[in-house]
């Protein structure tokens, strides 16, 4: 493959852009994200790819990921994680615990960014789920770090907009409706502020006995004539 070549797939890859974020409330785990997805270029985003992206994914009925990064490589990182929980429950026939599946997750990411391609597979998850123990949050880094949030994190590009609010704003009491609005406004301020985040926003919620989709909202931007 020809330098030039190399570089047109560098400048066009179809990643989710993103604003992801993950909060621990006193009874659960909130996690939220945009839902626009872009085609990288040089300098950051050069085209809006889709406008209806699914960044937050259930792996499994207790399980759900928020995605940052290439959108082939999130999609391949899930669907093997899919597949070897899946295998480890019919060998087993033991409910797989949080803590097991976001080790999962690390070591398959792992081995994915150190894998060579002319596309660097970068990806970042925020893990959520419940098992016999309660609601866990776990954030995987693009290099396979794991490590289990006890407050608070943010993913992507819109991050820089997201981290001053929860820094000022998150409380360790913190409850579930709380943990919505305060979702919602570090989305909204990531909207306003980050070309690749913008569209609208999904918001899951995490508790001991249940994950499940609690809102689901799009920008509509009508032009009219003055």
């Amino acid at each position: 493959m020809d330098s030039e070549t190399q570089k047109d797939l560098k400048n066009h890859i179809r990643k989710t852009g993103t604003t992801t974020v993950g909060i621990v409330c006193k009874d659960g785990i909130v996690l939220a994200a945009d839902t626009r997805g872009t085609y990288g270029g040089q300098g950051g985003v050069s085209y809006i790819a889709g406008k209806e992206e699914e960044k937050i994914q259930k792996v499994n009925d207790h399980i759900i990921v928020t995605t940052a990064g290439v959108a082939s490589d999130l999609q391949k990182v899930i669907k093997l994680t899919r597949a070897e929980l899946r295998l480890k429950h019919l060998r087993t026939k033991q409910p797989t615990t949080i803590k097991e599946a976001a080790n999962l997750f690390s070591n398959i990411v792992y081995q994915n960014i150190r894998q060579f391609s002319t596309i660097l597979g970068i990806t970042h998850f925020l893990l959520a789920g419940f098992d016999n123990k309660g609601a866990y949050l776990y954030e995987v880094h693009p290099d396979g770090y794991l490590h289990e949030i006890k407050n608070y994190s943010s993913t992507g590009s819109g991050m820089l907009q997201c981290d001053p609010i929860l820094d000022s704003e998150y409380k360790s009491t913190i409850s579930i409706e709380e943990g919505i609005k305060l979702a919602k406004k570090c989305i909204n301020a990531a909207m306003k502020r980050d070309p690749a985040s913008g569209e609208g926003m999904d918001i899951f919620v995490i508790t001991e006995d249940k994950a499940e989709q609690v809102s689901k909202q799009r920008v509509v931007i009508e032009l009219k004539d003055k």
